[in-house]
């Protein structure tokens, strides 16, 4: 068989099939901001992507590094480039018929309102602890209508199962142990870096669906 991309519908049929049509319709509608495209931001992009998210607005300053390859969803031959436009590369060879919108800049309190204005959701995937704050707490101050998933703790190599997902408020969620902190000392390594991202991702979903 000639490999070849599919079509728009062949990609929403095949979707229906495995997740059913109001959940796609659902998933089509919905716009959701990955702010951070690292360990945890690049992989949920990709798991939104599939699942059928209809926009994603994908969110960083920096560049591929190296050192980003062993967690991170890139290709050793992006290393130099900017991220979003990287990761952009990468999920329109997944998701061809998503729609994507690219920032290569750092959310900051000033411009983080008008960034995240058109999302239903917006994940946290800093690996800051300023930046993560400062996130968190612009969008429940100033942006108390949208959905907040954000991230706490997933370094080192203890067991996956202590990673969670604990709803805060009603609209913010957190995911993580809680407690393992890259600044220990403890590295952090794809699979348990992965899981993480994982149950934002499911968040998002979950909340676009009603079921969270």
């Amino acid at each position: 068989m000639e490999p070849r991309v599919p079509t728009r519908e062949e990609v929403l049929a095949a979707l229906e099939r495995r997740q059913g049509a109001e959940a796609v319709r659902k998933l089509q509608s919905a716009t959701v901001a990955v702010c951070g495209l690292g360990g945890l931001g690049s992989n949920i992009a990709i798991s939104l992507a599939r699942a059928g998210i209809g926009k994603l607005v994908l969110i960083d300053f920096d560049c591929v590094d190296v050192t980003n390859l062993h967690r991170q969803q890139y290709r050793a031959c992006q290393v130099g480039m900017p991220k979003p436009d990287a990761l952009l590369s990468n999920l329109k060879e997944i998701a061809p018929y998503t729609e994507y919108e690219t920032h290569f800049e750092k959310v900051t309190a000033e411009n983080a309102v008008p960034l995240l204005a058109k999302a239903d959701v917006v994940c946290e995937a800093f690996d800051n602890a300023e930046a993560k704050a400062m996130l968190v707490n612009t969008v429940l101050e100033n942006m108390p209508e949208k959905f907040l998933v954000a991230a706490s703790g997933m370094a080192g190599y203890d067991s996956g199962n202590s990673i969670t997902t604990r709803k805060v408020t009603k609209r913010f969620y957190v995911c993580g142990d809680g407690k393992s902190d890259v600044n220990d000392g403890i590295g952090l390594v794809a699979p348990r870096v992965m899981l993480c991202a994982a149950h934002q991702a499911l968040t998002v979903v979950r909340i676009l669906l009603d079921l969270a």
